[in-house]
């Protein structure tokens, strides 16, 4: 026995010799380094050009940015549409295929080792070749069991670099998830604003059909008693038909965004209705509103770590790819016992083993190793070019949105000033009417400026919030970038 050792042992001494190279050995093909940041701090300001912008404050980007406004029902809608969405699931679910892919290509670097067991009852021809050079033709049983085991050196870093570029591809699917959880955050909250300036715009509707109906029986008053024409009742009865026939479209408009925000959160349609139904206040604006700096853009924005992270899977397949070019080198091993008769398996004369290197070499491919490393390489200029116009796109975003904001603070200010006058104007002129010293035109005009004015404040409103959500979409906020890899 301790013959059969020593003999084993310089079997060994090869593969000893073989592991020192994989485990010092060069990964081949190029380094993955850090794209420079194109968002020069010297460059991005985030300030809007012109405007109001005391409120913009240099902390930090909160992660629920939407608490800025205050509105408890906003926050639990976020909560449910992050529990319940389907699109967010479906990214969930894509991490842990890119999990299991990263351990499937991680097991290269490992040894597989397999058992095999097998009998046979077999018997050779008398008239075979064998019988004729004097081999026992009578049947008889043949019995095997061992173990197998194989291992391919990574001596080019070929598996080193497949694993890199499987945890790399993993890393980009979980900033695929956070970035598919920025975009919800944004839509459900314009969905819900987009909902409120909805049920507002009902409100003022109504407000206005009050007018209407009341501008009408004073109408008809005037011209039963001879004061007044056919034309004034007659323009006064079409406008408050033309109010009336706002009301559907708006119900609709209401209906569809509660139906919207259903889908949001997983749900059916309708399911929200009882919720939301109610009209409520549109949020005001946030006072405080914390932008960060420009320099922690590129850290913050998920996609720009996604296309990073993609950057560098596809750096890491030209490893890959250039790896082939050099041979693969493993050992094999099998050791077992065999006999042809089951009780002699456990005699110790009944083993065998075999052990030893394997090299492959490519020689001839047709082109096809070439062209792999060509359409790798072309693959990794793709994805740079994809990281940088991300970038580009990610320093567009925040600019129109900064502007937007500055923009949407000043539209806002001049209308309210415009809804005051015309409602001021309406009471002047549905008194003139009342006291004849004023015509139904007069009052006509003044119903339809002060309807206009008060839709166009309210949209005003509603962008105005908008403004907000796109601002902080445009900054990556709505996930913590802490506990991500």
């Amino acid at each position: 026995m301790p013959a059969f050792f020593e003999l084993l042992q310089r079997r060994l001494q090869p593969m000893v010799v073989l592991t020192t190279l994989a485990l010092t050995g060069c990964a081949v093909g190029p380094d993955f380094m850090e794209p420079k940041n194109e968002l020069d701090a010297a460059q991005l300001t985030l300030r809007p050009e012109h405007g109001r912008d005391a409120s913009l404050l240099p902390g930090a980007v909160p992660s629920q940015w939407w608490q800025l406004f205050n509105d408890p029902l906003l926050t639990q809608l976020q909560s449910q549409a992050h529990a319940g969405n389907l699109d967010l699931q479906i990214a969930a679910e894509r991490i842990d295929q890119s999990r299991a892919q990263l351990g499937i290509t991680a097991s290269q670097l490992l040894p597989s080792v397999g058992a095999n067991a097998s009998y046979a009852r077999e018997a050779l021809s008398e008239h075979g070749k064998f019988a004729a050079l004097g081999a026992p033709t009578a049947p008889s049983n043949f019995w095997q069991m061992g173990f197998d085991a194989s291992w391919e050196i990574d001596l080019w870093g070929r598996a080193r670099r497949a694993r890199e570029g499987a945890a790399a591809t993993l890393e980009a699917t979980v900033y695929e998830r956070e970035a598919a959880r920025v975009a919800l955050s944004a839509e459900v909250a314009r969905t819900y604003l987009q909902l409120r300036g909805t049920q507002a715009q009902l409100d003022i509707a109504q407000q206005n059909l009050t007018i209407a109906a009341r501008t009408l029986g004073l109408a008809e008053s005037r011209e039963r008693n001879g004061v007044a024409t056919r034309f004034e009742t007659s323009s006064a009865r079409a406008q408050l038909a033309t109010i009336k026939a706002m009301l559907p479209e708006l119900a609709q408009r209401r209906n569809a965004q509660m139906n919207a925000l259903a889908l949001l959160m997983g749900e059916p349609p309708r399911t929200l209705d009882a919720q939301l139904r109610q009209a409520m206040p549109l949020p005001s604006l946030p006072t405080r509103v914390p932008v960060g700096v420009p320099s922690e853009l590129a850290q913050r924005r998920p996609d720009i770590l996604r296309a990073e992270a993609q950057l560098h899977a596809a750096t890491a397949a030209i490893g890959v790819a250039k790896a082939d070019f050099y041979p693969r080198i493993g050992l094999k091993g099998r050791i077992g016992v065999e006999a042809f008769d089951s009780g002699d398996l456990a005699n110790w004369d009944a083993r065998f083993f075999s052990v030893g290197p394997t090299v492959y070499l490519p020689i001839f491919q047709g082109g096809r190793l070439v062209q792999r490393l060509a359409l790798n390489e072309s693959r990794q200029k793709t994805a740079a070019l994809a990281y940088r116009h991300t970038v580009l796109r990610a320093w567009h975003e925040v600019d129109d949105a900064l502007d937007a904001w500055a923009a949407q603070q000043r539209q806002h200010d001049e209308l309210l000033v415009s809804y005051e006058q015309n409602r001021q104007a309406l009471h002047a002129a549905e008194r003139g009417y009342q006291q004849g010293a004023a015509d139904y035109l007069s009052v006509l005009t003044a119903q339809l400026n002060l309807l206009a004015s008060q839709t166009s404040l309210n949209a005003s409103a509603t962008n105005a919030t908008l403004t907000v959500v796109n601002l902080y979409k445009s900054l990556g906020g709505g996930w913590d970038p802490e506990p991500q890899p």
